[in-house]
């Protein structure tokens, strides 16, 4: 331990020599480099983000202490074209020989790429910040004003820039607040009796709150809050310029009277400019064109229909069910007129893929005298009703060395003139394994083809109406969806059958429910024979146990290997010895022999046996991420599913027979029944300057009960991988101290914890520093290995953590990650010997990913 910290020390201060010397390459001789700002407010220091912001120059970023980003700046020559002009130039004969050599418009353009890859570091890197006493004096008044907005009305700053040595300096900037001032009355000047009335309903909703400390921020939010209030309850005409306040500060002991001022509208009558009252305006008609366009906008209309109010105008035969139509559209005929109905329209429209460019426009009714109704016209333009799509990759994983995926789909909109989108898609692979289970020589010895259907509605399909309980403006959809896949690996090979009903809706901007009603999953497997030959580790344990000195099995269970040693045939003697061992056929097995024996047969029998699985989940998914470029948020998903329960019931009514293992199969399958859920909880703090520092939590487990005494593997848990403990590959983690020694490790409980605080590099080029934490263990199921199971709090000392770096290039549409991961950690090694034993680069694990892990 002290070894390694030795070498990071000596790492760190090499580094700190190298780069220390040249900071101030650039700064000239009677300047300084910012090395440090501080603001100090009444004598003390402080390190609030927020007020640092208001700051016009800041030091050069730093990376470990190190402005990376400054001497990479540094390497670039000040003036290249002409410090290039002085190279060619220096020695006699230079220019001629390159000339003669590579032509003089090749020496031109050698030239120009030397200027180019200057600039480009340039660009890249950061430059010196050196102080600037005009930036420093606009940094003090932008503080005042800071406290100002912040009802410190008497605040005083001022600053001092003090020099240090080679040629470096820091700026103190000293802040005096004095008393803060307070919000006392709030009073009204509304012109619109109309506007006033509104105002006073939902006055206890006011940004505006008398007691509170003065701040600009809640004027501005209090202006946003009234505009979105009028414009959402009729008035139409309605602008954020015709709200004012006024802050009376005089002789009133730091507080502070504010008059809300609302003006009428400002519009032209009879030709002069003139103010008129606020008024309610309503939705007297809804015209819905859905397939408008640019070419088609002067043709007469040919197809007409209605609907509950609605009016439908179609330039061509009416290709959609009126309904379909309405059902998207929230602006109600007969309805006060709402900026909300408008926005959910739009949001609405879009999601159903159907059309592109929705325009919402309001006209006022020609037949009112009133001037108070509108008509909205809503102008649709649909997307090509067939979409082709094609895809094709190329991978590597710690399966197969070398793969090739390629797949096509079919999408067709509208398909039952409900909005309705179907999606026909097909896919195929194959692929190099890297250790075969078969003698065959082929290099392509994976196979996969699948096919999947899946059909969208947009709306909740039930037997009764879910109105209620889902009304339409939480974007209801109803999804169908039906997979087949066959795969030929070196592994069982397996079958693959697929069927789901899910709905998905919106109860808010940030939440969505996602509800799998009916969610069958069956996999057969066709190649059982060759278990044996897949995990190679079970068998070399049955091998050693049945050829062990104290117990004697029958000859005929071997052959004779390469090596002129006997080994069990695979698979008769491996199965019938096993048989042999559970019917109490073999003596002298010592206590632990038998419970690896009795382990051995167990995942065996779970990992080639069928799976019918008939469940049904529920997803609670809070994303509280405004956009993809907010990097302050969390997201927090909640999974819980249940399975075999309908079955269990159907089999107990049919009165089916349990086979000898007391479980119910149905078409000779025994499915599966057990409850699972999963926490899965992000969070993303933003530091500025593209600093961030993320954390991940997250927590599953899967109980099996009633004709289930363990979890599919394909429903089971994993750990290890680019996304999860990145010192680990995948699979190859746990279970508990167990060291990972099955070729596909997995349990049915699971724990992992990351955090990351990532950082800009260079220009695109970013880098993280990075530890995860966790582990999976099996619990309350089949497998009884102390190693394996969570039995007690004691286990968490089985937590497994790995730390290290990595780098991330964006790419605008994506992230391009290499990690780096290191085995911190490991409870796979003996006690004492747990921690840094693998932390090199020898048993690093390299991990490449698209995006970021969480």
């Amino acid at each position: 331990m002290k070894y390694f910290e030795a070498k990071i020390s000596l790492i760190l201060l090499t580094v700190s020599l190298l780069f220390s010397c040249n900071a101030v390459k650039r700064v000239p001789n009677d300047e300084h480099l910012l090395t440090h700002n501080k603001i100090i407010v009444d004598g003390e220091e402080i390190s609030e983000r927020r007020i640092y912001n208001q700051l016009y120059q800041e030091p050069n970023s730093r990376i470990l202490g190190i402005p990376l980003q400054l001497h990479f700046y540094n390497l670039a020559k000040a003036n290249p074209d002409s410090t290039f002009n002085h190279w060619l130039n220096k020695k006699e004969n230079r220019k001629e020989r390159l000339v003669n050599v590579l032509s003089e418009k090749q020496v031109v353009r050698l030239g120009n790429i030397y200027v180019n890859i200057n600039n480009w570091i340039k660009e890249t890197g950061e430059p010196p910040a050196i102080v600037d006493t005009s930036l420093t004096k606009r940094s003090s008044e932008r503080l005042k004003a800071w406290y100002w907005n912040n009802g410190w009305f008497n605040a005083e700053t001022s600053y001092e820039i003090l020099p240090q040595k080679k040629r470096r300096a820091t700026v103190n900037y000293y802040v005096q607040p004095k008393e803060p001032y307070r919000v006392d009355s709030i009073s009204t000047r509304i012109a619109s009796i109309v506007a006033d009335s509104i105002y006073n309903v939902h006055r206890a909703d006011s940004e505006i709150v008398e007691g509170r400390q003065y701040k600009t921020a809640d004027f501005g939010a209090e202006r946003e809050r009234l505009t979105s209030l009028y414009r959402n309850n009729g008035l139409f005409h309605f602008e954020q310029e015709y709200i004012s306040f006024e802050a009376d500060t005089i002789n009133t002991n730091q507080k502070v009277n504010t008059s809300v001022i609302i003006q009428n509208r400002q519009a032209t009558v009879n030709g002069i400019q003139t103010r008129i009252p606020f008024k309610v305006h309503k939705i007297s008609r809804v015209n819905i064109f859905p397939d408008f366009n640019f070419e088609n906008r002067k043709e007469p209309v040919t197809d007409t229909a209605s609907n509950e109010g609605y009016y439908i105008y179609s330039f061509d035969k009416l290709k959609y069910k009126p309904k379909a139509l309405t059902n998207a559209i929230f602006i109600t005929p007969e309805s006060i007129y709402s900026d909300e109905q408008r926005s959910l329209t739009y949001n609405r429209l879009n999601q159903l893929r159907i059309f592109r460019y929705p325009n919402i426009q309001y006209i006022e009714d020609p037949a009112d005298s009133t001037g108070t109704d509108l008509i909205a016209n809503i102008f649709l333009t649909a997307r090509q009703r067939y979409s082709l799509g094609f895809e094709f990759d190329v991978s590597q994983s710690n399966i197969q060395k070398f793969g090739i995926g390629f797949g096509g789909s079919l999408l067709i909109r509208n398909i039952f003139k409900g909005a309705e989108i179907l999606e026909i898609s097909g896919r195929g692979s194959i692929g190099s394994s890297k250790d075969a289970a078969n003698d065959d020589d082929r290099f392509f010895d994976i196979t996969e083809v699948g096919m999947d259907v899946d059909l969208t509605l947009p709306r909740i399909l039930f037997p009764v109406s879910t109105e209620r309980f889902i009304p339409k403006f939480m974007y209801p959809f109803t999804k169908f969806s039906l997979g087949a896949s066959t795969q030929t690996n070196i592994g069982l090979d397996k079958q693959s059958l697929l069927a789901i009903m899910n709905y998905r809706w919106l109860p808010s901007e940030n939440l969505t429910h996602l509800l799998d009603l009916v969610n069958v999953q069956y996999i057969r497997n066709l190649n059982t024979d060759n278990y044996f030959n897949v995990y190679r580790n079970s068998y070399q344990e049955l091998n050693e146990i049945a050829t062990s000195e104290n117990i004697s099995p029958s000859e005929e269970y071997f052959v004779i290997g390469d090596d002129g040693m006997k080994k069990l045939e695979i698979p008769d003697g491996a199965d019938l010895f096993l048989r042999d061992v559970r019917q109490g056929n073999i003596d002298n097995l010592t206590p632990s022999q038998s419970q690896e024996l009795n382990d051995i047969r167990e995942r065996k029998n779970r990992l080639s046996e069928d799976n019918l699985i008939f469940a049904s989940n529920f997803s609670y998914i809070l994303n509280k991420k405004e956009n993809i470029y907010d990097e302050d948020f969390s997201r927090l998903r909640v999974k819980v599913e249940a399975a075999g329960n309908v079955l269990s019931a159907i089999s107990g009514i049919a009165n089916l027979q349990k086979d000898e293992d007391g479980r119910y199969n149905i078409f000779g399958v025994n499915f599966s029944q057990y409850v699972k859920t999963e926490i899965d909880y992000i969070k993303h703090w933003e530091f500025g300057r593209d600093n961030v520092f993320a954390i991940r939590t997250f927590g599953g487990i899967a109980i099996p009960y009633g004709n289930s005494n363990s979890i599919p593997f394909i429903r089971s848990f994993f750990a290890g991988g680019p996304n999860d403990n990145r010192a680990w590959q995948p699979y190859s983690l746990g279970p508990g101290s167990s060291g990972g020694r099955n070729e596909f490790n997995e349990a049915n409980m699971k724990i992992a914890l990351s955090a990351e605080y990532r950082y800009n590099l260079i220009g695109d080029l970013n880098s993280a520093i990075f530890v995860d934490a966790g582990n999976i263990w099996n619990v309350l199921d089949v497998v009884e290995e102390e190693a394996s199971t969570f039995t007690s709090l004691a286990d968490l000392e089985e937590i497994a953590i790995g730390s290290g770096i990595g780098l991330r290039y964006d790419f605008d549409f994506f992230v391009l990650r290499f990690d780096i991961g290191f085995k911190t950690y490991n409870p796979a090694g003996p006690e004492g010997r747990r921690w840094f034993r693998d932390y090199n680069l020898a048993n690093a694990v390299y991990n490449v990913g698209i995006n970021y892990p969480f």
